[in-house]
């Protein structure tokens, strides 16, 4: 994939199929220590013991529509290839962390991508009873969304795919990523 923000779709079409009410993704950019984490944890059924070991095969999946499952083999091909890896953690009825690290400044690393309409994508992705946690890191900045405090203010009286709360929502991302890669100046 020609940008990092596709595997994290990808992972997190993985989460809601697999029953979650809440996604959490974690962008860590460290770059003083060269490191690039990203972290998707579900409150989903959790995947089986006997399937954790083969969810890494692109010929191995659950889905009953397709026999090829392409999104956690690729995902960890891509962080290999920039001298990273990937973990999968899961329990049974508890949910799944997909965790990949890649170093931040190798040559073959695709770029994160563009967040903010990453983002969206997966706001329009959800349900009326699925939530989602985004925290980006950079350095010692960070931002986080909740779509559980925007349901809160919108007192579930507006959908989260209203086109108007869609472009709030965007300009409010965009403004929080951007402030993150601001470098601070100390007087």
């Amino acid at each position: 994939m020609k940008e990092i923000s596709l595997h994290i779709i990808d992972i997190f079409e993985n989460s809601i199929k697999g029953g979650a009410s809440l996604v959490k993704l974690t962008v860590k950019e460290d770059v003083e220590n060269n490191w690039l984490t990203l972290k998707i944890t579900d409150n989903g059924k959790g995947i089986p013991k006997d399937m954790l070991g083969k969810v890494r095969d692109p010929f191995v999946t659950s889905r009953t529509t397709r026999t090829v499952g392409l999104g956690i083999s690729l995902l960890e091909a891509a962080a290999e290839r920039c001298g990273g890896k990937l973990q999968i953690l899961s329990k049974v009825g508890l949910g799944t962390s997909v965790i990949s690290t890649f170093q931040y400044d190798h040559i073959d690393r695709a770029p994160l991508g563009n967040m903010t309409d990453t983002i969206i994508t997966i706001v329009m992705m959800l349900g009326e009873s699925n939530n989602f946690i985004y925290k980006h890191r950079y350095n010692d900045k960070e931002f986080i969304f909740d779509t559980r405090e925007i349901r809160e203010t919108l007192g579930g009286n507006v959908p989260l795919n209203n086109l108007e709360v869609i472009g709030w929502m965007r300009g409010y991302i965009s403004e929080g990523e951007s402030e993150i890669y601001t470098d601070q100046i100390n007087d």
